[in-house]
């Protein structure tokens, strides 16, 4: 086999590939045998037909599809591993002559990984600045063990305050029409912690039980349903119930009940334990994360566009799975946001993500980090106790996913560079 190797731009090879007669033949011939399994020939059993036969019933080009479909996978990786090409997208063919007797002659296109020059990576001083643990974070967190630990108390003697959770029913108009869901019987909301648009919860304070009344809101300008952004809105409300929280005392008693804890002081311990930790692993994230954005801003890369694409086209997935896990669609969210400001924002990151990456892989090849058996088998099984999975059968699942395992070695790479550049560079918290 004879190639000839020509450099183009982005990153992209042209290889020109010509196949010896004899083997091109064999590959024609291998492939009519193939296809005669699945063709009903009358007089001739599957697979039993001559190759002229079987040329006659499904012509030559649908065998020589299939040759080529049987043969570039071995062509592609000997020309790959003969000029120790770094591929990052499987090749493809831009055109082939392939005449039966003759040379078969193909123009390939490879797109090779793109050289990255780093820069200064070791041995760098970098400052930043350390968390601060909020004054009332103790305070909050007391709070937050006795919020979860409150009973409720249905009151009937007063009206509804804006820390009550209250049942109402409820049923809106926008410019004169009825609002397509925009109507409940005996709904709960937590006056608190409301997920209404802003303005909805808190005209529901100061009401008294079994009165009907009327609120007035406006839609976001970017509210999801383009009919109502922006629209003044009228609900027509009735408050059926009203319940309240009763927070018990913080107590020896109390914390012995919650925990294992015997006072109120050892508990106050082991929170501020928590946030010490907390504050260490801020602190330890963000150093890391600092000096991760100084490597990578020093390291020189030109970037294909066709990889900063592919990653766009994988972020627009894993934004439209986060669409969903929210109730929303891809299409709502292009007629919310605009079609051209999603994907420049998604290609913006995934031009920094690309980056990032090689970066890391340029830095794991310099240090020689690889990732071992061991540590691929940790990380599965971490995964595993995330999503309560065994590993046999996070395995078998995940297996049926193309690439999955690659994205999951990579991850653990990343990890791995992580540490070392936090290892070998010093930072100082101020």
């Amino acid at each position: 086999m004879k190639t000839t190797i020509e450099r183009q731009s982005e990153n992209i090879v042209k290889v020109d590939i010509e196949v010896p007669a004899k083997d091109a033949v064999n590959y024609y011939n291998n492939a009519a045998k193939r296809l005669a399994q699945y063709v009903n020939i009358p007089g001739f059993r599957k697979g039993k037909a001559p190759r002229n036969i079987v040329e006659q019933n499904i012509g030559e080009e649908r065998i020589k599809h299939e040759a080529l479909e049987g043969a570039l996978p071995k062509i592609f990786s000997e020309v790959i591993k003969e000029n120790e090409f770094d591929v990052v997208a499987q090749p493809y063919v831009e055109s082939y002559d392939y005449k039966i007797g003759e040379d078969l002659k193909i123009v390939a296109k490879i797109e090779l990984r793109p050289e990255v020059t780093l820069g200064e990576y070791k041995g760098l001083t970098l400052e930043v600045d350390a968390y601060k643990t909020p004054e009332d974070a103790m305070q909050k967190s007391i709070d937050g063990l006795l919020q979860q630990h409150a009973s409720t108390l249905v009151v009937t003697d007063r009206k509804t305050q804006n820390t009550d959770t209250i049942v109402f029913d409820f049923e809106g108009f926008s410019n004169g029409e009825k609002i397509e869901h925009g109507d409940a019987k005996n709904f709960t909301l937590d006056l608190a912690n409301s997920s209404f648009i802003p303005g909805f919860a808190e005209q529901l304070a100061d009401r008294p039980l079994g009165e009907e009344f009327e609120i007035n809101v406006t839609f976001p300008e970017e509210y999801h349903e383009k009919k109502l952004a922006g629209q003044p809105a009228v609900f027509k409300c009735k408050i059926n119930e009203i319940r309240t929280k009763v927070m018990p005392e913080l107590t020896d008693e109390f914390v012995q009940k919650v925990g294992p804890f015997k006072t109120v002081d050892e508990l106050k311990a082991d929170i501020q334990k928590y946030l010490d930790q907390q504050k260490e692993d801020i602190d330890r994230t963000n150093s890391e994360k600092a000096i991760f954005e100084k490597v990578t801003s020093e390291a020189k890369v030109e970037i294909q566009q066709s990889m900063i694409d592919r990653e766009a086209d994988q972020l627009v997935e894993e934004y439209k799975q986060k669409l969903g896990m929210q109730g929303f669609s891809w299409e709502q969210a292009v007629e919310a946001q605009g079609y051209d400001n999603i994907m420049n924002s998604l290609k913006e990151d995934a031009a920094v993500r690309v980056k990032n990456s090689l970066v890391i892989d340029q830095i794991a090849k310099a240090e020689n980090i690889v990732v071992s058996q061991a540590e691929f088998g940790a990380k599965l099984s971490e995964i595993g106790r995330m999503y309560q999975i065994d590993t046999p059968t996070m395995i078998k699942q995940l297996s049926q996913t193309p690439g999955v395992f690659n994205a999951i070695s990579q991850q653990a790479l990343n990890e791995k560079v992580t540490q070392f550049l936090a290892e070998n560079n010093k930072v100082n918290l101020k």
